[in-house]
């Protein structure tokens, strides 16, 4: 897909990914509508001189925030809706406040698909369009200790995936990005020190970025970033026995880390 020229909607601009990913798709030459909950934030995006770029402050798990965005990308004459705004927290479904786990399920999955919902008609009336869903490995490969995120995540690609077949005769891409863990502030000192013990590697923004920037250009409808992870993921899908076996191995250490979570 041609992203010089392209008009992008970004969500979650002013996370540690989304900032390194906006300086990606404006680098290829991309007008970019920047959209995040904290304003100040969204101001200290570092983007490269001459860049067009608007900002939208926008809570996106509530109606307002989704009518705004819808109502800016119009405006801003967007053809690709990148939803990448995204929230995780570990520890052990039992011992979560409901909040939390509601929270996580109102950003990771009801907010993507409400706003792609809202946007659609729009972007079917362009000659060229887009819908990039930042995923996660964990919606291929659920993993204790991140059962609500793991359940949001695995809805995103599966929403991912009917709506590509849905819009299979429109001018409309659906793609589907599942980077694993990521080195920025949505990990807490306990995952990263449950990373460390259980040698997960993790990736840079930088290099995740490039990637769904390589998937967008190239027109990849779904893939995963790094391995073993991918192999993972396909392994989960052939027999999900074998994955159980595996992780019930690392339990212990899981609950351990997650009880200081």
């Amino acid at each position: 897909m041609q992203l010089k020229g392209a008009r992008i909607v970004l969500t979650g601009a002013n996370g540690g990914l989304g900032r390194v990913l906006a300086r990606e798709l404006a680098n290829a030459g991309a007008a970019l509508l920047l959209t995040g909950r904290d304003p100040a934030a969204l101001a200290r995006i570092d983007l490269p001189a001459g860049c067009d770029y608007q900002l939208l402050q926008a809570d996106l798990t509530h109606g307002g925030g989704i009518d705004s965005t819808v109502q800016a990308a119009r405006s801003f004459g967007a053809n690709i809706l990148i939803n990448n705004a995204g929230v995780a927290n570990f520890g052990l479904l039992a011992e979560q406040d409901w909040n939390d786990v509601e929270r996580i399920l109102a950003t990771n999955l009801g907010a993507p698909i409400r706003l792609t919902q809202a946007l659609l008609p729009w972007l079917t009336q362009q000659p060229e369009a887009a819908v990039v869903n930042i995923g996660s490995t964990f919606g291929s490969v659920p993993f204790a200790g991140f059962t609500a995120y793991s359940a949001a995540k695995a809805g995103l690609r599966g929403f991912s995936q009917a709506l590509r077949r849905e819009l299979a005769d429109s001018t409309v891409r659906v793609i589907h990005v599942a980077p694993r863990a990521i080195d920025t502030p949505i990990n807490p000192p306990a995952v990263r020190a449950l990373n460390r013990t259980l040698g997960s590697a993790t990736d840079s923004p930088e290099l995740v970025a490039r990637h769904i920037v390589a998937m967008l250009a190239n027109d990849v409808a779904e893939g995963h970033i790094g391995f073993p992870e991918r192999f993972f993921a396909w392994l989960n899908g052939f027999a999900p026995g074998l994955v159980d076996q595996g992780l019930r191995g690392k339990l212990a250490k899981i609950k351990q880390h997650a009880t200081k979570a």
